[in-house]
């Protein structure tokens, strides 16, 4: 990774006439963007389904792709839907937050008939994608019993189902046939345009960064197809669960809920399932962010039916021995470490000793003292900067909620002035800092108030929900963004 930058954008935000992003133009849009303003580099959030609340931190998969992101118009024309279908769609639109209600009303029937349309027609190409693909049939089959039991977590189904049984799935596999090969026809449309999306941001220099979250969801096809890699009591529900301590978040904690790993039957199995997990990661992006990686040196468990996560405690991690054994199998891959939140001196050694880029955040620097490890001048080269990440505010939201001091210093420390603004003067900051690698949230480029943040950390309404409107990306845009990426060596 040589000196650069990039944009963080979900694909959700994308703009798109049907209320959420895509893998269609708009996707190929933003890319001609980042070209034209020298980024190299387009960080997304991860790509697998979300949950009720609309997070893709959890999810059903950490393999599967969300077929929200399938792009209609170019089922319509690859000969998939029937254009008069598309026409006559209730769209949700290019609105400023989505709307999933609104974005699925009528899309499942679009996706069903785009698999009778299409399953003969990409028989082949199908089979050769199921086969090569291990997690599949697996995932299909647990989405299909989700749906015959109602929703149920896989944990409450029947007690054959529950302990698959081979005689039980062997006839659920049977019986669920249509809905198990719509299913995997969704994830075969998925990463059909993924890769061709990717490969056109290849073919224009750009790299696709993406997220791996540190955990997996109880409720999972991951849990239910190899529970054995989990902390699980008798009945297959979690001993303790992650979340993380009081910190400049949450002043109780996140509790996660997630099922914590049995690291010594994954360091046993000789890391197989996590060595799965990346390669699965590989075939979406060019970069892959660990999300949480602190967790690797030591995590917070919360031992399960806590209302809070004040009262867990620090376990060892898998360390250096799980990181050096991805690096061994994934020696082209290129990894982030995402060490935010409450850094115990192991995270730090760990870094050191696997030299993974770690993370910095400017929103974070400021401390009237001047003590902050997140001042650009402190910085080692070997990171990646960021003026805020998914989770923090944007910097116009987050000016209203520092104090005066921090501010004043923020300023002074910036040379931030009234025709520059703060957006782009702690931009500047980034861009000139020693990071080999800075990342932009595009709300911040296009200087939007807090209300736009992408996430709020300890809360579940009025997330991951801001949108991209048709010519915000515009030409002069670009063109500033260029100005400033040459200013300080990052574009070629």
């Amino acid at each position: 990774m040589t000196r650069s930058s990039g944009v963080l954008l979900p694909v959700y935000s994308l703009p798109s006439p049907y209320g959420v992003g895509t893998f269609g133009r708009s996707a190929y849009d933003f890319i001609d963007f980042l070209k034209t303003a020298g980024q190299r580099y387009w960080q997304v959030l991860p790509l697998g389904f979300t949950d009720f609340a609309g997070s893709p931190y959890s999810s059903v998969s950490t393999f599967a792709g969300n077929p929200d992101y399938i792009d209609l118009d170019i089922l319509a024309r690859d000969g998939l839907l029937e254009p008069p279908l598309l026409t006559g769609l209730d769209r949700a639109g290019d609105a400023a937050v989505l709307d999933r209600a609104a974005v699925h009303a009528g899309r499942e029937a679009l996706l069903r008939r785009a698999f009778e349309n299409g399953r003969e027609r990409y028989a082949a190409q199908l089979e050769q994608f199921c086969a090569r693909t291990g997690w599949l049939r697996g995932f299909a089959l647990y989405l299909a019993l989700k749906t015959r039991f109602g929703g149920k977590p896989w944990y409450d189904w029947p007690e054959e189902l529950k302990a698959r049984r081979s005689d039980a799935v062997a006839a659920q596999e049977l019986e669920n046939r249509e809905e198990i090969a719509y299913q995997e026809f969704l994830q075969f449309l998925f990463y059909r345009q993924w890769r061709a999306l990717r490969d056109y941001a290849r073919e224009n220099g750009v790299q696709i960064i993406g997220d791996v979250p540190i955990y997996v969801d109880a409720d999972s096809a991951d849990v239910w197809t190899e529970p054995w890699f989990f902390e699980l009591d008798a009945r297959c529900r979690p001993i303790d669960v992650a979340g993380v301590p009081p910190d400049y978040f949450c002043a109780e904690g996140q509790l996660w809920g997630n099922p914590l790993y049995d690291w010594e039957r994954i360091r046993a199995d000789g890391w197989g399932w996590w060595i799965r997990r990346i390669d699965g990661a590989r075939a979406l992006y060019d970069v892959i962010r660990i999300d949480h990686f602190r967790a690797f040196a030591s995590y917070w468990a919360v031992p399960f039916g806590q209302a809070t996560a004040i009262n867990g405690r620090w376990r060892a991690g898998p360390g250096e021995a799980l990181v050096s054994a991805l690096q061994g199998w994934f020696p082209g891959v290129e990894f982030i470490a995402e060490d935010l939140g409450i850094l115990t001196p192991d995270v730090g050694r760990l870094i050191r000793k696997t030299g993974l880029p770690g993370m910095k955040v400017l929103e974070f620097a400021f401390a009237p003292d001047g003590s902050s490890d997140y001042l650009p001048h402190k910085y080692e080269p070997n990171c990646v900067c960021y003026a805020g990440t998914h989770d923090n505010n944007t910097i116009l939201g987050w000016l209203e909620d520092i104090g005066p001091g921090e501010r004043d210093f923020a300023k002074k420390y910036l040379a931030v002035n009234g025709g520059e603004g703060w957006c782009w003067g702690l931009l500047r900051g980034g861009m000139a800092s020693p990071a080999k690698l800075y990342i932009a949230q595009m709300q911040d480029l296009l200087e939007k108030p807090g209300s736009c943040r992408t996430n709020s950390p300890g809360t579940v309404e009025g997330n991951w929900r801001w949108r991209l409107l048709p010519g915000e990306c515009s030409p002069a845009l670009a063109e500033k963004l260029l100005e400033y990426t040459k200013m300080y060596g990052r574009a070629e």
